[in-house]
């Protein structure tokens, strides 16, 4: 169950929207933010806010790939792969990646602070190969460069400033 605070800021974004469906994905951000990944009770939640469907919720949130529909560590990894990061072995960057961190593409290390995903365009073409963990922007990428970045997010995680 979500506080009366957060329902009443979801409420107003969708009161002030031209249609519920374009606050759909700030509703389902917001609640993921609360559970820490889209539950099945965000989704119902999201559906009755929103005055929609949960099916019609479930297939927008399905359709996001920042939307989580499992539960994901502290912060999300995601190494674009798209043809520009590809070519200048961004590949080869998540495998590296997933192997330092002890994990498949996909799965979440065992202290619960990453979860590595690809992701299909970071719009940083120009500054290939790029990663994003939590809101942060990574780029220009070696697997060095790129660890001393998860190192940093981890210690901002250990400190509690997630």
């Amino acid at each position: 169950m979500i506080p009366k605070s957060l329902e009443s800021e979801l409420q107003a974004r969708v009161a002030h929207a031209i249609t519920p469906r374009e606050a759909a994905v700030d509703v389902m951000k917001a609640l993921q933010v609360h559970y820490g990944w889209l539950t099945d009770e965000a989704v119902a939640e999201a559906a009755e806010l929103l005055g929609l469907a949960t099916l019609q919720v479930e297939e927008l949130a399905t359709f996001y790939e920042m939307i989580y529909r499992r539960p994901v560590g502290k912060k999300v990894i995601h190494v674009c792969d798209s043809i520009a990061c590809w070519t200048l072995a961004g590949e080869t960057l998540l495998q590296q990646l997933a192997e330092r961190l002890g994990i498949n593409v996909g799965e979440t290390t065992a202290d619960g602070c990453f979860t590595l995903l690809p992701c299909c365009c970071l719009g940083n073409c120009t500054e290939a190969p790029t990663m994003m963990v939590g809101d942060n922007i990574y780029n220009r990428l070696t697997l060095q460069t790129a660890l001393v970045y998860i190192e940093g997010e981890r210690r901002l995680i250990e400190g509690g400033l997630r």
